[in-house]
Parts: C-alpha cells; structure tokens; sequence
C-alpha cells in the first residue's frame, strides 16, 4: 500500500470513513482563503473531541505528517494555506459551548463555534464577547485565536490577548500531549504566559481544542456619530477632542475623502456623503445618551466638521445607515475589483493590508499611502480603526497581469514601510502568516532586535520539534 493510501486508511480509523474528505473539489475549497491564496492537501480531517486530536496529533509526529489547522479560513494574510503533502485539520464538528458563567464572566467553547453563535447565545443574558472581526458570522473561536483577532470595537476592547483566559491545546509530540493552561479566573499566574504564546501563533505551536473565553456585559445604550471634513487634521482633532472629554469609544473609525466616495455609489443614502469620515460611538445608560450625543456634536463641529450625523441609541443609528459606509468599504473595494478585471481567464487579485501606527500619525499616514498611490498607479481604498490607529489601505489588480501584481506587491511592502517610518507595526491584527514573514522581519531589523525571530524559531522548535504544525508561516 502507498504512503498516501496508509496515511487515509490511518485517518479513517481514528475519526470514521465519513470523517475524511479526499474528494479533490472538496479538498480545493477547504485549501482556499480570503486573502486569495489557493493550494492543495491530502486531506480534509474533520475530529470531534480532543482525544482524536490527540490520536491524530500522534500519529502525525510518529509518521512525519503536515497539520494545518483550519476554523473558517477568512485570514488574509497567508496562514491557513496547507501543502500537497499535510492534511487540513478542520473544526467544523468541534462546535459546542460548554459551559458559561455570567457570575465569573466566562464562557467555555471549542474551536469550531463562531464568534456570532457566541453572541448569540450571550445575549439572552445581556452579555457579549467583545471582539468582533469584520468575519465575525464566519470567523471561529479558534481561528480568532490563533490569528489574535481585533475589530470595530477594538478601541475600548482591544484584542484576543485581552480576552482569552484559559486554553486546552494538543501538541504535536509522541503522546499527543493535551495541555490546560490558564484558568477560570480573572487573575491567573503561572509561571511564564503560554496562554498568551498561543494567541496569535497562528496554529504554529500547538492546536487549541477548548478556550475558556472573557466576557462583558452588553452596554445598555450606545450613542453615535458621523462626521465628514475637509482635512485629516480635522478628522483627528474630533478625535482628539473626545478622548480629551475622558471618554474611551466604544468603536472610532475613520474613511479617507476617496474611499468614501467609492463606498457611497450605489448606497443610496438619504444624507449627503463628502470628505474625509469619523465614526464614533460611546457606550453608557440611556440617562447619558443627551450627554454624550453633545460631546460628539460639539467634538466634531469644533473640529471643523461640515456635516455631522447623530444617533440616541443604535436602533436609530441603523435607522439613519450610520454604520452603511464603514461597513460597505471591502465589499465596494470587491466589487470594483470585479468591475475592473476584463476577460474570461482573469481574475482580481484584492489584497487587503493591516498596518498600525499611533492614532497621532493617522494624517501623516494616510498622506504617505495617497503618495504610494500616484507612485504605483494602482488603485486604493484606506479605512481602519482610527481609535487604535490600525488601517486597512486595500487595492487589487487583475491577477492574470504579471507585471500589476510585481507593482502591487512592491506597493504592499512600502505600505508596511510607512508604518515602520511612523513608529507602527507591520501588522496589527490579520497576522504574519504567508504574507507579511519578510515584514516581520523588517520590523524587527528597524528595532535592531533581529535575535527576536531565533527566539521564535527556538520557541517553534519546543513546541513543535519535527515542524509538523502549518509549517512556512510566521517564521
């Protein structure tokens, strides 16, 4: 019998026949993600408990086998992409919340819930899980942590690293070693955070079965508002004003003047759309709605503003479309990506970037990606997170044109090059993946701290010596 034959009969016998996709079509869709890369496998194997995990994690280490494991594949960086001779590990029957407590804000799920199905299920007890990712009806819980996951509400929330209490992961060793770090406690120490190692190790060190998840209490009125100005200096100083009132947002973006003119075609918006845009939001009782209704109006108008959009609570927020523009930015970068691709063997290309910089440098940012623009001629559209100074500049090529695709990726390493000039990162919460490993290592080259990746490298090797786990990503 051939090696490839063994290894699907092997499979089979520890999760059952109908537990192992070799169907090549089936195999291709679970071999793509968002980001628009593409490979193939040898198999899709879809575990139910931890134990079979662990049986397959053993059996991989005893016979040399590739491990990617996979929640819904919505990263755009490059980290779930196996290769011809792995099998994909995929979450989806692993789907259950097990336990909940609003007492010790808690909940216990495994990795194949959605953050959606989390919230759901939350929300009959006035609770949330506070990070929310654009995927969020796609995304996984164990995709959100192994990516260490942000969102809209990242300003007052922050990201997975702050949400993510406890962790039951498998290791890739002999015995297939299942592990329970971290605790059901808001305050947990022990010894060095391999808790925190894992978030964001985008399935490189070990593969986490359960989390044991922080939740929050779903505010009881949220206040917002939408600005539009003429300059990015405004569209900040409204910023600065409302972080100078001592209010934290509950959610603060922000769309440049040319991506919301982009985003506002075929909208049909019942209120005028120009210049450059903030959104905010601010969290708090219905009692303070008037307040906070104020602080923004007087905020943004002191700032310059020559338009602002103010919503009581987010029922009359989604009545006036507040949300509509900031939500339509992607989907309109998509769809004119579609709209500018010509013939039947093309395809676009859209590559979505993820670079922060202190909200300071927001102006300055955004006036330096403009530049890259001219520079390439490539087309861009800039939104993000302007509470955390994450953005998202997004542009897309036709993928059957060699030489537009040279041009956008010589683009998509300056952009990572701007962040780094203004004191950024390379990447605030897609992750490192495929994509971004050279930026990584410019980041670290720039803080003269190169010996950070050996130390990676040195970490990846104690977790996973025979690099069996999604191996070519991070480092």
């Amino acid at each position: 019998m051939k090696r490839n034959e063994k290894i699907i009969k092997d499979l089979k016998g520890i999760v059952g026949s109908e537990y192992v996709e070799t169907d090549e079509l089936a195999i291709r869709l679970y071999s793509k993600e968002a980001s628009g890369l593409e490979s193939v496998a040898l198999a899709v194997v879809f575990p139910q408990t931890t134990e079979e995990v662990s049986e397959i994690m053993r059996y991989a280490y005893t016979n040399d086998l590739k491990i990617y494991p996979q929640g819904a594949a919505t990263d755009l960086a490059g980290a779930t992409t196996p290769e011809a001779q792995g099998i994909i590990l995929a979450f989806d029957r692993m789907n259950k919340i097990k336990e909940y407590s609003i007492v010790d804000s808690y909940i216990i799920a495994e990795p194949g819930v959605r953050t959606i199905e989390l919230n759901d299920f939350l929300a009959k007890e006035k609770y949330m899980f506070p990070v929310d990712p654009a995927s969020e009806k796609s995304a996984t819980v164990g995709g959100i942590i192994n990516t260490g996951a942000g969102g809209m509400r990242g300003a007052k929330y922050g990201t997975m690293k702050e949400w993510v209490m406890g962790l039951e992961i498998v290791l890739p060793d002999s015995e297939g070693t299942i592990l329970r770090i971290g605790c059901k406690t808001t305050k947990c120490r022990q010894g060095y955070d391999l808790v925190r190692l894992i978030v964001g190790s985008e399935g490189t060190l070990a593969v986490v079965t359960e989390a044991t998840l922080k939740i929050s209490p779903i505010p009881e009125n949220i206040v917002t508002g939408v600005g539009f100005f003429e300059t990015l200096e405004q569209a900040m100083n409204a910023v600065v004003s409302i972080k100078k009132a001592r209010i934290t947002p509950y959610a603060a973006e922000f769309l440049d003047e040319k991506t919301v003119k982009v985003g506002k075609e075929g909208l049909n918006l019942d209120w005028e759309a120009e210049g450059q845009m903030v959104l905010i939001s601010i969290d708090g009782p219905v009692e303070a709605a008037e307040k906070y209704a104020k602080i923004i109006e007087e905020s943004m108008k002191n700032a310059g503003a020559s338009q602002v959009l103010v919503a009581h609570s987010l029922e009359e927020a989604e009545k006036l479309r507040l949300f509509d523009l900031r939500r339509a930015c992607y989907p309109s970068a998509i769809q004119l990506a579609a709209q500018s691709v010509k013939g039947e063997e093309s395809k676009p290309l859209v590559v979505i970037e993820d670079i922060a910089v202190p909200p300071s440098k927001l102006p300055e940012a955004v006036k330096r990606l403009r530049k890259l623009e001219q520079k390439y001629g490539l087309p861009l559209v800039i939104f993000g997170h302007v509470g955390d100074g994450n953005l998202h500049p997004t542009t897309w090529v036709d993928a059957s044109d060699e030489e537009a695709r040279k041009k956008m990726w010589e683009m998509f390493y300056e952009i990572m090059e701007v962040a780094l000039d203004l004191d950024g990162t390379i990447s605030a919460e897609h992750g490192i993946g495929k994509l971004k490993k050279e930026g990584l290592r410019m980041e670290f080259e720039r803080k003269k701290s190169l010996k950070a990746l050996e130390l990676m490298r040195q970490i990846k090797k104690v977790f996973d010596p025979k690099n069996l786990l999604n191996p070519g990503k991070v480092i």
